[in-house]
């Protein structure tokens, strides 16, 4: 031991930054990185800052675009559902009925909304402040009031949609409600 109770190799290390490892702590070093994450470093610091928001908003763009085309609220009885699980097991999983939720809300009913999926209409309120302050504070250097989701809520939330997609596919009232 050295100076201070602290063991000999930190004893010379500066005060400022992280402490420099000795001579045989060489092989805790981390890795360089591979081809593929050099490359994305590169894009990530050469892409404009307006990319990534523009990208996200994009892809919900042409998924918004998607569902009001395809109307999947409208569906005939005898089709093949578009779910594969629910297509090969008959179960319903947590997302489903997510689509046609979304096709409601855009048309602007809300409770067929929420009898398709529930959860997914509370939750969208909440990704869309996300998104907007996310985007803004990127963008425009908005400095919107943040929503900082603990890890007990949102374990709470998983549970409760775990629990939800299991009370879904149970066959008998009260639960039958939940199947769409």
């Amino acid at each position: 031991m050295s100076v201070a109770g602290l063991p000999l190799w930190l004893a010379d290390q500066p005060v400022q930054g992280p402490p420099v490892p000795p001579e045989w702590f060489h092989h805790y070093r981390a890795p360089e990185p591979d081809r593929i994450t050099r490359l994305f470093n590169r894009l990530a610091a050469r892409s404009p800052i307006w990319l990534a928001p523009l990208a996200v908003l994009a892809c919900t763009g042409a998924a918004v675009g998607y569902t009001l085309i395809s109307d999947p609220a409208s569906a005939e009885p005898g089709e093949p559902p578009s779910c594969l699980l629910k297509y090969l097991t008959g179960f319903v999983c947590p997302g489903c009925g997510g689509t046609r939720a979304a096709w409601f809300l855009l048309h602007g009913d809300l409770p067929a909304a929420a009898r398709h999926h529930l959860l997914f209409v509370f939750a969208v309120p909440f990704l869309i402040y996300l998104y907007v302050a996310w985007a803004g504070r990127k963008v425009f250097r908005w400095r919107l009031p943040e929503l900082t989701i603990s890890p007990a809520v949102m374990i709470t939330f998983m549970a409760v949609w775990g629990v939800w997609s299991i009370l879904r596919n149970l066959p008998w009232a009260p639960f039958t409600a939940f199947y769409v």
